[in-house]
């Protein structure tokens, strides 16, 4: 009922068709999964097949939200957390195995059934922390209904497969690695890749050899790990398990629940999983007896830094930048989410919107007392003692502000600057950054968002754009090859290091580039939206001049092969006009001479295109991710700005996103608490700088606007009782006013 008369309500701001994947996983929606089997024994069936074949169960349908899915496959999941004694096991459903269907591209749905977590928030709460710093999955909850008899609350947690790796990668074929066995600690076995079948799993074609030449240059080469490695990734998945004592992960005993998946650029990014036992729970930190609540409080910002057991810790920390990197992403993950106490305000949250559902599952593990007391008080489980959230980590930003390691003094970055704040493409720059407290300085740069990040020295020496020489301001001159610059600062001395943005290398300043003609907005399923002049709705790329003078296209290019950057050439005589647009259909269609028709077409699940001019150089590019029929990738603002998905807008000014969440889910999350409220709303969001916000009421007038930056407390007195709605960036949330 809940879902329902949420999307009723989302229907007053947005249409129907807005409602994707990503509300899915909404955090304020409990889903509503029924599952129906013509078995009345399924039970049985599923742990039959759980211990032993481990295969999937033919459901006579799958309900989610109501949309019924026939013959779907279902089966039990998880280690610890399953037990043919239970009632209520961990489920994994895959919507796709006997039958070819999704739910707005969803085939596999992960359900963790709350096993040694009293407080019902880790994995909710800890994903969310995670995303701001690395791609992770998002997680909410779900109720499940299991032939017509209830089986309680589950979280539900977006699985790592091609979906994924497609929306956060923007490729999902490449070698793909699964550690999920006990075991996969990354110690090098040798180039036999027969040794690294168990404990690993591999989920592609092919990457045996490439997950041993990792381990190798791990344990051989670590100069040239960056090589094969993202390691600002793995520095930030292990900071973030170690402030948060997540050991069920590869810094605990099993040194498993991650995966690696290879870039574009030949390296493997890891990607965290199965976070329930995080802040405590999981307490195996080696071979040796468990910790205590006490001991894991105070558990070394340095663990296994000197045990060749765990070899991406104790190889990678061994190089001091490195080190000095690790240590400021614990500082950052430790002072935006721990020191001003907003994790618990948001397991707060949490509790709130699941509470009802947790006071009423018939399968739950725990008391209700046990749910409202876990947010502050150990829970005693049998020979097992679960920390409570708040006194554990309260405990344990004391003791990692107290160590050494943290008492260290970084850098401050207190300014940065560029020589030419729009610069033109082939030119070049100076990019300084005004320092205190460093004796090195460095400039991170790429050239497009799939690049690998590339790093120059900054200098303090008069020669290099940065005023006199040692006056504490650093610069460095780059030429720009592209339409923008993605960069960031780090700066180090002696005992510490610190970032600019401070989540570099996974957030980043930008530098966009004065552009020409720019390729502004393609359409890669067409189905409905613009036919072309022979009457056939085809793929459409189309272009902007932003300059005041019209240009000459002929022996310009475009391409979707950047091998073959000369795939489509512009006939003689082609002009755009100053400010103007121009379509080029994307159909591969030779035999239509009337209108632009380009020797290829678009491909819907995500590709690259490349606009050449007539010496073959490379003016614009563009990759873009899956896209939804009749929906567009285009610049906002049009012909300058960053792509997202709008609404389709052919040959005229492009509209504004459609909604942010939805494209980019790494970039923002909105979070209401408490609600419902009657005298303050606190508003907090996951998006650098400030933005303006909209409020509505539940017939869609717009009440109150205005600009917040970060977070916000809303003073409701002025509003009467009854249901509004906050918009920030195109997302919008409900929100009740009590009186």
């Amino acid at each position: 009922m809940k879902k329902k008369i949420l999307v009723l309500f989302f229907g007053l701001i947005i249409t129907c068709s807005d409602l994707s994947s990503q509300n899915f996983y909404s955090i304020d929606t409990i889903q509503q999964i029924e599952i129906q089997f013509s078995q009345s024994n399924w039970d049985y069936i599923l742990d039959t097949a759980k211990q032993g074949s481990d295969s999937y169960t033919m459901a006579t349908w799958v309900k989610i939200n109501g949309v019924q899915f026939d013959s779907a496959g279902v089966k039990y999941k998880g280690n610890s957390s399953y037990n043919p004694a239970n009632a209520k096991n961990p489920l994994h459903i895959e919507l796709d195995h006997f039958k070819d269907q999704d739910y707005y591209g969803i085939k596999d749905i992960k359900l963790s059934n709350g096993y040694h977590e009293p407080s019902s928030v880790r994995e909710v709460l800890l994903y969310g922390i995670a995303r701001k710093y690395m791609p992770a999955s998002y997680a909410n909850y779900a109720e499940v209904i299991v032939n017509g008899s209830a089986m309680g609350l589950y979280t539900n947690v977006e699985a790592i497969t091609k979906k994924f790796l497609d929306d956060r990668f923007y490729s999902d074929n490449n070698s793909f690695v699964f550690a999920d066995n006990g075991g996969c600690n990354l110690v090098y076995r040798g180039t036999d890749t027969t040794l690294y079948y168990t404990p690993y799993t591999l989920k592609s074609d092919h990457g045996w050899t490439d997950l041993a030449d990792l381990c190798g240059t791990l344990k051989n080469n670590i100069s040239s790990i960056e090589n094969i490695l993202d390691v600002d990734r793995a520095l930030w998945m292990l900071a973030f398990t170690n402030v948060t004592v997540t050991l069920d992960s590869y810094l605990g005993q099993s040194t498993h629940n991650y995966y690696l998946y290879q870039d574009h650029n030949n390296r493997f990014n890891p990607i965290i999983w199965d976070l329930n036992g995080g802040l405590g729970v999981f307490n195996k930190l080696s071979m040796g007896p468990s910790l205590t609540v006490a001991q894991m409080k105070v558990m070394s910002p340095m663990v296994h830094s000197n045990d060749s057991l765990w070899p991406l810790v104790k190889n990678i920390l061994a190089v001091p930048m490195y080190k000095r990197m690790y240590l400021a992403h614990m500082r950052t993950i430790l002072n935006e989410n721990f020191m001003d106490s907003s994790y618990y305000n948001t397991s707060a949250y949490l509790q709130s919107i699941i509470d009802s559902e947790v006071s009423s599952d018939p399968n739950a593990f725990y008391s209700h007392t046990d749910f409202v007391n876990n947010l502050n008080i150990d829970v005693i489980d049998g020979p097992k003692v679960i920390p409570g959230i708040g006194s554990f980590m309260e405990a344990r930003k004391s003791y990692l502000n107290s160590t050494a390691e943290f008492q260290q003094v970084p850098p401050t970055i207190d300014s940065l600057g560029v020589s030419d704040t729009l610069p033109s493409i082939n030119t070049s720059v100076f990019i300084t950054a005004s320092v205190t407290n460093a004796n090195q300085v460095y400039l991170g740069f790429r050239n497009d968002f799939m690049d690998q990040f590339s790093r120059l020295q900054m200098f303090d020496d008069g020669t290099h754009g940065d005023g006199s020489a040692g006056d504490g301001v650093y610069g460095i001159y780059i030429t720009l090859t592209t339409t923008y610059l993605q960069y960031y600062i780090y700066a180090e001395n002696l005992n510490a290091g610190i970032f600019s943005p401070q989540r570099a290398e996974y957030e980043y300043h930008v530098l966009n580039i004065e552009k020409g003609i720019v390729i502004n907005e393609v359409m890669p399923d067409n189905q409905t939206t613009q036919a072309d002049n022979y009457s056939e709705y085809n793929d459409w790329i189309e272009l902007y001049n932003n300059s005041n003078s019209a240009v000459d296209l002929s022996g310009y290019h475009l391409s979707d092969n950047a091998s073959d950057p000369a795939k489509w050439t512009f006939p003689a005589g082609t002009m755009i006009n100053a400010n103007g647009f121009l379509i080029v259909w994307a159909d591969n269609d030779t035999n239509q001479v009337t209108g632009l028709h380009a020797h290829f077409k678009l491909s819907a699940s995500g590709e690259s295109i490349f606009l050449s001019n007539s010496s073959m150089q490379i003016i614009d590019e563009i990759t873009f991710p899956t896209q939804s029929t009749d929906k567009t990738y285009g610049r906002y603002p049009n012909g300058t700005g960053s792509f997202a998905t709008l609404n389709p807008t052919f040959n005229s000014t492009n509209s504004e996103p459609i909604s942010v969440e939805e494209t980019h889910p790494l970039l923002f999350s909105l979070k209401l608490f408490p609600n419902p409220a009657n005298e303050l709303l606190n508003i907090e969001y996951e998006a650098m700088g400030i933005h303006a916000f909209y409020i509505y009421n539940s017939i869609g007038e717009l009440i109150r606007q205005g600009n917040i930056n970060n977070s916000a407390t809303l003073d409701l007195n002025a509003f009467s009782e009854g249901m509004y709605f906050i918009r920030i960036h195109n997302i919008s949330k409900r929100f009740i006013v009590t009186k």
